[in-house]
């Protein structure tokens, strides 16, 4: 690791309390990785520092215990920033949910600046009647500059078995320009949402379809999930897009941690 850089580890772990209600068990924050409490289920990540810059490892674990409901959002995008270190940037989340628990994760972009080398990985393990809403989006440098490169991997799995495994790149000539991949879009993100209500039922009415919009699409998943993409040309339009295929995939209206926000 280069001198100067950064190495945080927080906590995020709840625990069923009286009445059906949810406890924060543990919140534990390491600077700039910082977590305040703002509701009863509810976290938001404040970053307390700048970047991440190159050879920085941040680290956050979510342990959502069973029976309970947890809400995490963070306060303003994330710009990742390039720093003089030779190693990337490095953004670990290890997110685990118990049995009939429910986790919405929807921080605010990630900003990818010019110069900038940036990994973010995130390891997400369901209960088989677990409900996870996770949205991701990255934007493609501010304005008027090209994007740094990113690298992110996305691996859910539920009761053990592989749900969806995800990697996109940017930065990357072969892949910026190419229309077949991001076009002339700025922005890309994507929403998983998971858990029994998309799960396959062979004598339910209602087939699991691919959805098609303009710039989004909702795909159900080998498995009790479904997958919105979207592209857009700035972190508004790209959000937008995302709440639409969101719409598209719910089976019933959303209610509680997985309505939209």
């Amino acid at each position: 690791m280069a001198s100067g850089a950064v190495t945080a580890r927080a906590l995020i772990r709840t625990e069923a309390a009286r009445g059906g209600r949810t406890r924060l068990e543990t919140l534990r924050s390491d600077p700039p990785l910082t977590l305040r409490q703002t509701g009863p289920r509810r976290v938001h990540l404040v970053s307390t520092g700048a970047g991440p810059l190159r050879g920085d490892r941040l680290d956050l674990a979510v342990d959502v215990a069973p029976g309970t409901t947890l809400e995490v959002r963070s306060v303003a995008a994330t710009l990742v920033l390039p720093g003089l270190a030779d190693t990337p940037s490095v953004m670990v989340v290890r997110a685990r949910v118990g049995a009939g628990a429910a986790l919405r994760f929807s921080p605010e972009p990630t900003v990818l600046a010019a110069g900038c080398d940036h990994r973010l990985v995130v390891r997400l393990s369901l209960a088989e009647d677990a409900t996870v809403f996770w949205r991701e989006e990255i934007v493609f440098g501010r304005h008027g500059e090209r994007p740094g490169r990113g690298h992110a991997r996305f691996d859910a799995t539920v009761a053990g078995r592989p749900l969806l495994r995800q990697d996109l790149l940017i930065g990357e000539d072969a892949v910026d320009g190419s229309p077949a991949v991001y076009g002339d879009a700025r922005c890309v993100g994507s929403t998983l949402l998971a858990g029994p209500a998309w799960a396959d039922e062979p004598d339910a009415e209602r087939e699991r379809r691919a959805v098609l919009g303009d710039g989004w699409a909702s795909l159900p998943l080998a498995g009790p999930g479904v997958q919105v993409c979207a592209l857009g040309a700035d972190a508004v339009q790209l959000r937008e897009r995302l709440r639409r295929g969101e719409d598209a995939a719910h089976p019933v209206p959303p209610a509680g941690p997985l309505a939209a926000a």
